[in-house]
């Protein structure tokens, strides 16, 4: 079987976008690309999928996602105490995305902004490293799941009897992220919370060291696939130790008494991007004649430190931010992305790290209480 590329996250190109020639043929293409027709147009998600260059509604329940596969969504709500509407867009990059697939969805995004009067807020989203705010749309629907395969795995309608076993694996502590791992026994650890969908049965095995709120996310999850198959399955609740635990472990191929035994009690990290390091402010600016990025501080920030003349990237651990000012000119913010991406490089960040591009006065409440206290 021939081996998949694993998508480096440091080559998207979205850095480059943002020339005055490349923002009119999007302003252009963005009119005549027949998916956002109905963008935006009231409170809601939409989800996108790209395939082969071309803009497709996803067809795959809310909050799952394929690996194999490039995501855009949007998020439109109204403004409190207004009627306006307000907009998130997010790119989802999957592990084993394709260059291409990841380009299109990156440059579509620009796109799908330009087409909503540039208001929207862009962030891009890696898979397994979800941001907190994409993992918060999904809630309701059992979280975000991560499944392998691609275009037509997220096609292939099967009867939920005739379901081959999956195990999904739920890890976290603030942004649970679930994910298909082998059904082997090990998969499994005392420190998390698996459900085995077996298309009729739905088992949620909770390991003896399992948090609460891995434990809670596990049950939306398992109502939510009950509701997608119209209440047809069983639904079995087990923590690891029960006498009942045989009508879980028997689909694994592998079982044994020595391997129930041998599951690890070792909990592991929940989460490697959920560690926040000190916080860090940087200036992008072109006023000393040459374009260059400079730390205004590191470990305390204040917002009054934000420049409106200039582009500030700012690192709050989780999550970097790409703010430009007011004042800020066309090669300062059409350089913030590709300085953002330096910063990453730099300063041994995760790649993985999402990151936010947001304009002087559309700022989030993520942004916005990060800061310290003036």
């Amino acid at each position: 079987m021939e081996k998949k590329k694993i998508f480096k996250v440091e080559d998207s190109n979205v850095a480059g976008l943002g020339s005055d020639m490349d923002k009119k043929c999007r302003v252009d293409a963005a009119a005549t690309e027949k998916a956002w027709a109905k963008a935006g147009k009231k409170p809601g998600m939409q989800i996108w999928r790209i395939e082969k260059f071309q803009v497709k509604t996803s067809q795959t329940p809310l909050g799952t996602f394929y690996k194999d596969d490039s995501y855009i969504c949007l998020n439109t709500y109204k403004v409190p105490d207004s009627e306006k509407l307000a907009w998130d867009i997010h790119f989802w990059l999957g592990e084993t995305t394709s260059q291409d697939e990841a380009g299109t969805a990156a440059y579509k995004t620009v796109e799908l902004d330009d087409f909503l009067g540039g208001a929207p807020i862009q962030h891009r989203e890696c898979c397994g490293y979800e941001s907190h705010m994409f993992c918060d749309y999904f809630k309701e629907s059992g979280g975000v799941k991560l499944l392998e395969g691609g275009i037509e795995s997220g096609f292939n309608i099967v009867k939920p009897e005739e379901y081959k076993p999956r195990l999904l694996h739920l890890k976290g502590r603030k942004n649970i992220r679930i994910e298909e791992v082998p059904l082997k026994m090990a998969s499994l650890n005392a420190g998390d919370v698996f459900i085995l969908d077996a298309g009729m049965d739905l088992f949620q095995w909770q390991g003896k060291k399992a948090g609460k709120n891995e434990k809670a996310r596990a049950g939306q999850l398992s109502r939510a696939i009950d509701d997608e198959r119209r209440g047809k399955p069983e639904v079995y609740v087990i923590s690891q130790g029960d006498k009942d635990e045989g009508d879980f472990f028997k689909y694994f191929e592998d079982q044994s008494a020595e391997a129930i035994a041998a599951i690890p009690d070792e909990v592991g990290d929940d989460a490697e991007w959920e560690k926040t390091s000190e916080k860090r402010l940087f200036q992008v600016s072109n006023s000393s004649g040459s374009l260059e990025m400079k730390m205004i501080s590191e470990g305390t920030v204040k917002k009054s430190q934000l420049v409106s003349d200039d582009v500030m990237i700012f690192d709050i651990g989780s999550e970097v931010f790409v703010w430009a000012g007011k004042g800020a000119d066309k090669e300062e913010k059409k350089s913030s992305m590709s300085f953002a991406g330096k910063y990453l490089v730099d300063y041994k960040r995760p790649a993985f790290l999402p990151i936010s591009a947001i304009l002087e006065g559309g700022e989030n409440e993520t942004f916005n209480s990060s800061f310290d206290k003036e």
